[in-house]
């Protein structure tokens, strides 16, 4: 996992990416599709047409920082709306990097034995 700062945003980008894009086209992409920064110390994270493949945008304070992320089986959990974006936290962050449901964690409950 990336040692992102406790008060770094997360914003997901709903949709596909087209995944040719790179460090300027995904900087293009945050500007103008998720209206913000990328510059700000955000992380932007884009998936492509398949699923199978997420690219991550971050400016760690020195320079641009893109990482990328292919499954070799399953997809990556995305929201089904076509546009705009999700921000999230860096534990869904790590759920969604793990190829686990993050809108929808289930918890397991364990009865107390002191009663």
């Amino acid at each position: 996992m990336i040692p992102l700062p406790p008060s770094t945003r997360i914003f997901l980008a709903c949709g596909a990416t087209d995944m040719r894009k790179g460090f300027d086209g995904l900087a293009v992409m945050t500007q103008q599709v998720l209206e913000q920064s990328p510059h700000s110390g955000a992380l932007f994270a884009f998936r492509g047409k398949r699923g199978d493949l997420v690219k991550l945008l971050w400016y760690d304070g020195q320079g641009m920082c893109l990482f990328s992320k292919r499954m070799d089986r399953g997809r990556f959990v995305w929201p089904s709306t076509k546009a705009g974006s999700v921000v999230m936290t860096a534990a869904q962050l790590s759920m969604l990097l793990e190829g686990i449901d993050w809108r929808r964690p289930e918890r397991t409950f364990t009865p107390s034995l002191a009663g």
